[in-house]
């Protein structure tokens, strides 16, 4: 090995971990989280549920990923990132085979639950592990990694709109336990690559973090109730958009194309565009122009009918809604000190989850009552308008405490294994 690689060099393995990372948001959101808006109109159908149940599910989801999202510096803390990280995948990949092998709502929603708790947990400490890969102080560097790692979500959307659509044209509406348990396939195929890329990043020396709780989290108020409102106005868009396609009379696979166009928009813009973006922007600025660029990708399906409306709703929320977690995964690494990274992400995960406890539950109620699926998600359209609004009021600390105990917690550049 040269005594003096080139920066491509350098960067390479940088890359593959981060790519390798992304392997648990595949898992953690586009088959536990996301897929379940492509299975809702099978289940509701074969299981005679109501759209309230239905968000109810859900929202029992996103219980599980406050739980998850609350305790996930604690697991990480205990066991170590990587352990954290890697059995989070290995519970969601047992969650979504079980959630194949039974039809009781009980026993749904109790893997649900399940599945959210581990997810919120293997993407918090995902989250922290890739903006830990790049430990330089290449601001744009590490936002375009962190993206990267944001990127696996686009790709399990995709996989999942090409298997669940397979799944309900092999078996109709009874495919839906098919759907959950090839994804669950897949989910086990994807331990290996999160596992080796976990190894590649040192373990956060503890530090300060015994006393994460004294950390001042008060600067970033504004940012904790723009995720609040963003997290419940973006997940009742994905929870009931395909079963108003549905409703419009759009077919299983013309629906598993919006969900492939959605996914690969996700993936593309994530690494080409957001991760760049957010690492100039300052401030509140990344989440006001996300959530405001979301809410234009909410409209098309609210406002027109037709494939037409359908492909342009998931361009532009697709290649937006996972810049959110980007924006606040770039600003808590910013604005906190370096051992307090895993606890500020858990904690504006824990808001987020909040936000989507709450949405899909209140959606699914005005779903059922007159007005229909359209009336549940104009609620997205009102809640990311309020959010915009309020990440304009975050402002970003001054540069001179940003790595404040960064040389005694942070590894150096080199650190990341080749």
């Amino acid at each position: 090995m040269t005594a003096s690689p080139s920066l491509a060099a350098k960067h390479r393995p940088e890359f593959l971990v981060a790519l390798a990372l992304a392997a648990g948001p595949v898992v953690a959101l586009g088959f536990t989280r996301f897929a379940y808006a492509l299975l809702l109109p099978a289940m509701r159908e074969k299981l005679h549920w109501s759209y309230a149940a239905a968000g109810g599910m859900n929202t029992a989801n996103a219980l599980g990923y406050i739980i998850g999202a609350a305790t996930a510096a604690w697991w990480s803390r205990r066991f170590g990132s990587g352990k954290a990280f890697v059995w989070g995948i290995v519970i969601s990949a047992l969650a979504l085979l079980a959630s194949g092998a039974t039809d009781n709502f009980a026993g749904l929603t109790v893997l649900r639950f399940i599945g959210g708790l581990s997810t919120a947990v293997t993407f918090v400490v995902g989250s922290a592990l890739a903006s830990r890969v790049h430990s330089g102080g290449q601001q744009a560097r590490s936002a375009s990694l962190v993206g990267m790692y944001m990127a696996g979500v686009g790709i399990g959307v995709v996989l999942s709109g090409v298997v669940v659509p397979a799944a309900l044209t092999a078996w109709g509406v009874s495919g839906w336990q098919a759907g959950w348990l090839l994804m669950g396939l897949l989910a086990l195929l994807a331990i290996g690559p999160a596992a080796w890329a976990a190894r590649q990043v040192p373990e956060q020396a503890t530090g300060g973090a015994a006393h994460g709780g004294r950390v001042g989290l008060k600067p970033l108020t504004p940012l904790f109730i723009w995720y609040v409102l963003f997290g419940a106005g973006y997940v009742s868009y994905m929870t009931f958009v395909i079963a108003l396609l549905h409703s419009q009379g759009m077919k299983v696979w013309g629906t598993g194309t919006f969900f492939i166009v959605l996914g690969v928009a996700s993936a593309a813009a994530t690494l080409l565009v957001w991760g760049r973006l957010i690492g100039r922007l300052r401030g509140g600025m990344a989440p006001a122009l996300v959530s405001a660029v979301v809410l234009i990708g909410v409209l098309p399906v609210l406002l027109w009918h037709g494939m037409g409306a359908a492909i342009a709703s998931a361009i532009i929320f697709g290649g937006t809604f996972m810049a959110g977690p980007t924006a606040v995964t770039v600003l808590a690494r910013r604005m906190l000190p370096a051992h307090a990274w895993t606890l500020g992400i858990a904690l504006l995960t824990v808001a987020f989850s909040v936000g989507q406890a709450v949405g899909p539950l209140v959606s699914g109620l005005l779903s059922d009552s007159s007005g229909g699926i359209a009336k549940g998600l104009w609620l997205s359209v009102v809640l990311l308008a309020v959010s915009a609004a309020v990440a304009l009021l975050q402002r970003e600390r001054t540069a001179e405490n940003h790595h404040q105990d960064a040389p005694a917690t942070a590894p150096a550049p080199s650190a990341v294994q080749r």
